[in-house]
């Protein structure tokens, strides 16, 4: 318990009060000590009647886990004795670890009753977090007295990739019928896998009629096709230093890991094959392609594990170590980053020289504040300077993206929140059209 600044100004005022009148006026002194003394018993009460006593109780429930760039309640049931006074409520959460620092929130509750409410926590990064303490302050009902309950949680927080969007993302983007290829396609182009023959009826592409089956069964028959089911496909992280740079608070290794999730998830479902890779100086990690939706747990463990790395990346080490290691044509998705022409021409050798067996997709993530400085109206001369040097930055990532097309690379340049819905629209598009 302690005073709050209205008792402390106010004794203030009484002590200068009394000082003044002591010096001038000795003889009415004494009302500014009377004065003094009444703030003091009006103190004591507010103290004594906004007390919590033995009846206030407080219980606390942690989430499982935190989820990155997503906010988590810590849930918190406050119970308060009936002839309970107090008001001016706050609460504080003290967290250590890969949190924000969550600010003060007001809170409302009534005496006699067990009073529920959340407390946001955010991550920005995948690791480990702690909720230390929490804490409740209010004041009495003159505004006096400030009690401060101090609740011990110590509690330890996983923080992991979003997985619980990434299958959110999953069922909203398409039906799994309509994403597998587990309906025979009748049209040339939609598979590559032979099913069965039939009649050929009025309405079928010619391009499938079987012209010899025709001839020996005195009857036109075309060809079935289903999509093929059985591609590689391989996700190579980027754990440079610059992925480690946040976007939106979250860091680029982080917005691609949750667009290669939920990439995997739906690959795996579909009947392909996923393996990872991670890489910076040197390769960090290597898993071999598995198929089945019961290896996607496996797959989010690895990508929980990735750490962050301040090393620059060597794609000539990276590139010709994933090339050693695969034996078929596969699909290669790259999530990586660069600054411009001259960083990223060693980059470009390498991946040309990967793009000749495999087919890959280069996947990066748009800084929409750079694009914002360069399109902002500049009003001094350093916004001038910003905009134009904004400018060439883009200018010089556009290059870039546009010699890797050239090479028959597939790019994805979007926003971080769009990442991974272009990525899958990208895939499909990819087995639509059997380039793999």
């Amino acid at each position: 318990m302690r005073p709050t600044l209205r008792t402390v100004f106010m004794l203030g005022a009484a002590a200068i009060a009394a000082l003044l009148l002591a010096i001038f006026h000795p003889s009415v002194a004494v009302f500014s000590l009377a004065a003094a003394g009444v703030i003091l018993v009006l103190f004591l009460r507010d103290a004594v009647i906004s007390r919590p006593g033995t009846g206030f109780d407080a219980r606390y429930r942690l989430p499982q886990c935190l989820y990155i760039g997503v906010a988590e309640p810590l849930e918190v049931a406050i119970s308060l004795p009936p002839a309970w006074m107090g008001r001016n409520f706050e609460m504080l959460c003290d967290v250590a670890g890969f949190l924000k620092p969550p600010e003060k929130i007001p809170v409302l509750l009534a005496p006699g009753h067990e009073n529920y409410f959340e407390f946001p926590l955010e991550p920005y990064q995948r690791g480990a977090a702690t909720v230390r303490k929490l804490w409740l302050r209010w004041q009495g009902p003159l505004s006096l007295a400030s009690w401060t309950r101090e609740v011990e949680i110590n509690g330890e927080l996983a923080i992991i990739p979003n997985v619980r969007a990434v299958k959110a993302a999953a069922i909203e983007l398409s039906f799994r019928e309509s994403l597998l290829g587990m309906k025979p396609q009748s049209q040339q182009g939609e598979g590559t896998e032979f099913v069965a023959l039939r009649e050929y009826t009025p309405g079928l592409d010619h391009r499938s009629i079987d012209w010899k089956r025709s001839a020996r069964h005195m009857a036109l028959v075309c060809k079935e096709f289903q999509t093929e089911r059985n591609h590689q496909i391989i996700l190579a992280f980027d754990t440079g230093q610059l992925m480690s740079e946040p976007l939106g608070a979250v860091p680029r290794l982080d917005h691609a890991v949750n667009a290669g999730l939920l990439l995997a998830f739906m690959s795996l479902k579909s009947g392909d094959r996923i393996g990872m890779m991670a890489f910076d100086s040197k390769v960090r990690l290597y898993a071999e392609p598995v198929r089945g939706i019961h290896a996607f747990p496996r797959i989010q463990h690895m990508t929980a594990n990735l750490e962050y790395r301040h090393d620059e990346t060597n794609f000539t080490l990276a590139l010709a170590t994933l090339m050693g290691r695969l034996n078929r044509r596969s699909l290669i998705i790259l999530p990586t980053e660069f600054v411009d022409t001259i960083t990223a021409e060693l980059m470009i050798e390498n991946i040309q020289r990967l793009a000749r067996r495999h087919l890959v997709v280069f996947v990066t993530m748009k800084d929409l504040d750079l694009y914002a400085t360069a399109e902002a109206d500049p009003a001094r001369f350093h916004q001038v300077t910003k905009s134009v040097v904004a400018g060439d930055f883009i200018r010089e990532r556009k290059v870039v993206l546009e010699k890797l097309r050239r090479m028959g690379v597939h790019c994805i340049d979007a926003p971080p929140a769009h990442v991974g819905a272009d990525l899958v629209n990208r895939y499909l598009a990819i087995k639509r059209q059997e380039l793999i």
